[in-house]
């Protein structure tokens, strides 16, 4: 039997979504106004799903690329919405953020479910895909 096969997780691989998620959360991001440059959150592993809580008065732009959230591809995330209206099941390695006004910048928590994939499992965060920018 040849030892140079090594089993991974992937991409497809459906137990790695079914478990619970490896914890992530980081807290009071102060996200900039929409004409600065969007903030961008990197996750160590592949996400299972994440959560963006928008703690302030102005809505929050949530997108996939930074060309994403600048342009026309985002989620908007209302202010002081609860969590569980802007909890995303989504396989991503890195998210956006940017206030969708020029006012204010907003204070955002994120909170995601890790898989144990590797984030070199998917090439530039589906950048480039259509819907993503």
């Amino acid at each position: 039997m040849s030892s140079s096969f090594k089993y991974r997780n992937g991409l497809g691989n459906s137990a790695a979504y079914q478990v619970s998620g490896i914890p992530f959360a980081t807290g009071s991001l102060s996200v900039p106004t929409s004409s600065a440059e969007p903030i961008r959150i990197q996750f160590p592993k592949v996400t299972s799903w994440f959560t963006v809580v928008n703690r302030s008065n102005q809505h929050v732009r949530v997108g996939f690329s930074a060309n994403g959230v600048k342009g026309d591809n985002y989620i908007t995330i209302h202010e002081e919405n609860h969590p569980t209206n802007n909890s995303f099941n989504l396989k991503v390695t890195e998210i956006y953020l940017l206030s969708n006004g020029t006012a204010t910048t907003n204070d955002v928590d994120v909170i995601a479910g890790l898989t144990t994939i590797d984030v070199e499992s998917i090439a530039n965060n589906w950048s480039g895909s259509a819907g993503v920018g």
